[in-house]
């Protein structure tokens, strides 16, 4: 068969795979201080460290000769595909960010982007969230993203109200007992 008939496998299969969370068109790149100086951080240690690393190892595999064969040549040239794929990801987040200072908000009786919040749902049990950019999110340490259904109920409600919400576990109801910036 004609090998323009063919697709041919790539090293590039895994471009979507451990794809970013996905903005709503037409919003902007909420993120807090402190993540935006984690995705710094990491972008810095890309350019900085890892990038080199693995292109002296390249550089040195490609000198060895035969490269079809050479397993040090092949995986860094996909780390290599890899990490620069991660570098544009990070300039492009870091370039159309809108990064807000939790600790400037004004109406601190209103849940905001950053508020750190308590609540308790109907069996009694508290829990605290922060309401954080979508790179930031980690529900294992209570910092929900602003996208998500939970941060989207709270979201200008006040101590002593009651919000509601579609969890995957079905519609909960959750009263707020404290919000605090910083």
């Amino acid at each position: 068969m004609n090998k323009a008939f063919v697709k041919e496998g790539t090293d590039d299969e895994d471009d979507d795979l451990g794809a970013e969370p996905a903005l709503p068109a037409g919003s902007k790149y909420y993120i807090t201080r402190r993540g935006f100086n984690r995705l710094k951080a990491e972008l810095d240690q890309l350019v900085r460290v890892d990038r080199p690393e693995v292109v002296s190892v390249v550089s040195w595999a490609a000198s060895n000769g035969d490269r079809s064969e050479n397993g040090d040549y092949i995986y860094g040239k996909r780390r290599l595909r890899e990490i620069d794929r991660r570098i544009r990801f990070l300039i492009k987040r870091l370039e159309s960010a809108t990064v807000v200072d939790p600790e400037a908000q004004e109406n601190l009786d209103q849940v905001f982007f950053g508020a750190t919040v308590t609540v308790c749902d109907q069996d009694g049990v508290e829990a605290t969230y922060q309401i954080v950019g979508v790179d930031e999110a980690d529900a294992t340490r209570g910092l929900v993203s602003w996208i998500s259904p939970l941060a989207k109920a709270l979201m200008k409600a006040r101590e002593g109200d009651t919000v509601r919400f579609a969890s995957p576990g079905g519609l909960r109801e959750l009263d707020i007992l404290a919000i605090h910036y910083g």
